[in-house]
């Protein structure tokens, strides 16, 4: 009964928190270093365009886990914790994982035309995924413009387009990503509220 409760209690916030901080601790021990993820690491797990671009397709996925070094890992799990919390109050469980998920790989996805020569790790284009969802979900619901929601998120796109060594196009792939899914599960809801209304 007790551990029934718990395991309801844990929210899908905490659960990718954890993924990445257990992905940091193992390339850690591994590479010997805590505050700077190894190189070896990096050409291992992260986005190495060039081994994508050649079958490697798995590294899409396996970058959303892998950081840097540690200030680039606590970063964003604190965006994942502010955006993540309301995304639990919005989304189902579901629904939360596809916009992180989807939003991460596409971001990625596009990465890939920068070059073959680039390396990329992180978790920021699905978090971007998850801020833009819960944009345009709550614009959506409240009924206000989507125009507004829309010149918000591109604003804090840009602004974190400015800091050095920031993959720009994985923010806004998972930023459209996000918009596109909390638009369509906004529409979702309207749908099955006018369903009950109706019958």
């Amino acid at each position: 009964m007790y551990s029934s409760r718990i395991l309801r209690e844990i929210t899908v916030t905490l659960l990718i928190a954890i993924a990445n901080l257990l992905v940091y601790a193992y390339t850690s021990l591994a590479g010997g270093d805590f505050l700077v993820t190894s190189d070896f690491a990096l050409l291992s797990y992260g986005q190495l365009n060039h081994s994508v671009l050649n079958g490697e397709y798995w590294r899409l996925f396996t970058a959303m886990f892998i950081h840097t070094n540690i200030v680039h890992l606590l970063g964003n799990i604190f965006f994942l914790i502010v955006f993540g919390l309301r995304a639990e109050e919005l989304f189902s469980k579901a629904e939360y994982l596809a916009i992180y998920f989807l939003s991460g790989l596409t971001g990625n996805i596009l990465t890939l035309a920068l070059g073959p020569t680039v390396l990329s790790a992180g978790a920021s284009g699905a978090i971007f995924g998850i801020f833009g969802a819960c944009t345009i979900f709550i614009r959506r619901t409240l009924g206000q413009s989507l125009f507004g929601a829309l010149l918000y998120a591109f604003f804090l796109l840009t602004i974190t387009g400015t800091t050095p060594n920031v993959n720009i196009l994985a923010h806004f792939g998972g930023l459209i990503a996000g918009l596109i899914l909390g638009y369509v599960f906004s529409s979702k809801r309207e749908h099955n509220a006018t369903y009950r209304l109706l019958h």
